[in-house]
């Protein structure tokens, strides 16, 4: 039987139509929710999931996503498809609680130097180290690495984040290991933010032409970001308050340990008179768990062009925060997506104004009602025609502390005793049944006001001596109702006189 041209053409087109459908839906993405701003309507996308804390996504020149997994795992995904190709497992990552690899760059002009720098954490005979390691990108894989330095690492507050600023030099912020010497120690590169030659050399333009340090004063960065106007911004977690963003200025001085936030108690004026030290231009009391940080110029988004995106752990929220013309200054702040995703460890915005957020919800941490079905995911956020009947909207930021007990113990304690009391095991003790919340009030009070010592897990309480009398005695209140057997009301008086 002869088939006519005509027919034969009419079946081919059928079947590219088909293949093309199947091609198409094969690649789409998974969409779960909208947003909607002043004029803008955005789609919520799962770009990849089933991923195990991924801690750092960059954005290549050739249009694809980087992904650096905290155990060691680096790929790389096509933006528009998902796809992902399996590039390096470290060997020899060392994780646990908040170590692991931590911080990834991709090189600017990757096109011509196909570097992939990273960031990880790695035992040797002297303990814990830091280790930053430059990688080749060859035939679909990571090779040929080339150890630039080593500095101390540790169990948490190793930092760390990498970034190219737009003089062609590689940062690499460091967090002060749990010492509190090292912050101030210009000797010492924890605690601080080294600039160096894409080879691991010193440049000769740094404060000191013989050390990487460019800034010091910090505790435990989460985010490293230029801006289009070559502007360098931080985000860093406080200790039990002032979680801050930075703008980071050659040979500054930040503070930590001796100054927390902005310069508003005696002593930290005076030891900011005597070290000619920098305020934040934002810090949160009580605190947000800041983490990946990034500068949106695009226009693809208006009402969010010229701002500071921020990923929170605690927050579980993209914070975005508005500069003024010259980005010196955090002029409003909104937020989005609160405790519906989870923990956000990271964002960076593509080439078409596109945003990537990776949640963290499996990590050490966990939090009441998650991982959700499918995590970790790198969640992808564009332009869309149309949104659903139930858009999510950000809210402007409140900065009014909570007054009661319950949301006292919330916003300063549920993050490392849970909502429920029952702590993280052999790192945040539990309050159930705990022999320090059914005793004798005065040494819980003197815990609260002075903190305690490291523990075995290492985790050390910080003090909440800042906050009133009214609040401690509303938070072990409420503590006390909960978890003791037979509680006696401690009054604001005592906590007064315990001071």
């Amino acid at each position: 039987m002869m088939i006519s041209k005509g027919k034969h053409l009419g079946a081919l087109l059928i079947l590219v139509s088909i293949l093309g459908c199947e091609q198409q839906n094969r690649y789409s993405l998974k969409r779960l929710d909208s947003v909607l701003l002043d004029e803008s309507r955005l789609k919520v996308e799962v770009l990849a999931s089933g991923l195990e804390v991924p801690w750092d996504l960059e954005m290549d020149d050739t249009g694809f996503l980087w992904v650096a997994e905290q155990k060691g795992k680096v790929s790389r995904v096509n933006p528009e498809t998902g796809a992902q190709q399996n590039l390096l497992q470290l060997s020899d990552v060392w994780q646990e609680r908040t170590s692991g690899l931590l911080g990834m760059a991709v090189h600017k002009d990757f096109k011509k130097f196909p570097y992939v720098y990273l960031n990880y954490t790695a035992r040797s005979d002297s303990g814990i180290i830091s280790r930053l390691v430059r990688y080749t990108y060859e035939s679909d894989s990571l090779v040929q690495p080339f150890p630039l330095l080593e500095i101390e690492g540790g169990t948490s507050h190793n930092g760390s984040r990498l970034a190219f600023g737009p003089d062609g030099k590689l940062y690499w912020a460091t967090g002060d290991v749990h010492d509190f010497t090292y912050a101030q120690d210009a000797r010492i590169l924890n605690g601080k933010i080294l600039r160096m030659n894409e080879d691991g050399s010193i440049p000769e333009d740094n404060p000191d032409p013989e050390s990487y340090v460019w800034a010091l004063g910090f505790r435990n960065m989460q985010g490293l970001a230029f801006s289009s106007k070559g502007f360098l911004y931080t985000s860093e977690h406080g200790d039990a308050i002032e979680d801050e963003v930075n703008l980071i200025q050659k040979g500054g001085n930040y503070g930590w340990p001796h100054i927390e936030g902005k310069h508003d108690l005696e002593n930290e004026r005076d030891f900011a008179e005597n070290n000619n030290t920098l305020e934040p231009l934002r810090s949160w009391t009580p605190v947000i768990a800041p983490s990946g940080i990034t500068y949106y110029g695009s226009s693809a988004i208006p009402e969010w062009r010229n701002s500071l995106l921020l990923t929170t752990l605690k927050g579980k929220s993209l914070r975005i925060l508005f500069l003024n013309g010259t980005g010196d200054e955090i002029t409003g702040e909104e937020i989005l997506f609160e405790n519906h995703y989870g923990r956000l460890r990271d964002v960076v915005s593509g080439a078409h104004g596109e945003i990537y957020l990776s949640t963290s919800n499996l990590d050490w941490n966990p939090q009441p009602g998650f991982p959700l079905d499918g995590d970790d995911k790198v969640l992808k956020i564009s332009p869309a025609n149309e949104v659903s009947s139930t858009p999510l909207i950000p809210v402007n930021a409140q900065q009014a502390l909570a007054q009661n007990g319950k949301d006292l113990y919330l916003s300063y304690c549920a993050s490392c005793h849970k909502e429920d009391g029952a702590g993280v095991r052999d790192v945040f003790p539990s309050l159930k049944a705990s022999g320090l919340i059914n005793g004798d009030p005065a040494k819980l009070i003197d815990v609260v006001l002075k903190g305690s010592g490291r523990s075995e897990s290492g985790q050390q309480m910080p003090s909440f001596a800042f906050l009133s009398d009214s609040e401690v005695a509303e938070i072990l209140n409420y503590i006390r109702d909960e978890w003791a057997s037979s509680p006696t009301s401690i009054s604001h008086d005592l906590i007064k006189q315990s001071r």
